[in-house]
């Protein structure tokens, strides 16, 4: 039975995207990728069905990394289904605990406690002028993730 993962922020376009692109890189680069089901989903509904960001696109191609998937909104199903959601800073926390039912069995927890640098908020590189924002956020996320995976996986 695999493990299944969701990786959620505001508008599902910048930093989930992100998020899920590494962590399908690292399972796939460790040789597990069937062990796990990934996916990402935005808290509000206002890029339902867009590609990421240009800039998030730019910075995963950088890495070579791939990534075609499209901007959706997460349902209350989705916390019947993951093991684990991943929010990306306080915010997103807080509104996956409100809308989260009450028999929920996904473990909603901030991305950035597995930082080992201790860089605990991603931050919404979306207002940024230009990509340094998307670079840090993908360098967050490579370290979180392998964090994360080495106690999961």
């Amino acid at each position: 039975m695999s493990k299944k993962v969701l990786f959620v922020c505001l508008g599902n376009i910048c930093r989930s995207p992100i998020a899920e692109a590494v962590f399908l890189h690292l399972i796939k680069e460790k040789g597990v990728q069937e062990e796990w089901d990934v996916d990402s989903a935005a808290l509000g509904g206002w890029h339902v069905g867009n590609l990421p960001d240009q800039r998030a696109m730019n910075t995963l191609r950088r890495h070579n990394i791939p990534y075609n998937n499209r901007a959706r909104q997460i349902h209350e199903d989705d916390f019947h289904i993951f093991d684990f959601i991943f929010g990306m800073d306080e915010n997103n926390i807080s509104s996956l605990k409100e809308d989260a039912p009450e028999n929920s069995k996904a473990k909603i927890l901030l991305l950035g406690d597995f930082d080992p640098q201790g860089d605990r908020i991603i931050k919404d590189p979306y207002y940024d002028t230009g990509s340094k924002g998307f670079e840090k956020c993908y360098q967050q996320c490579i370290r979180c993730c392998s964090a994360f995976l080495e106690q999961h996986g």
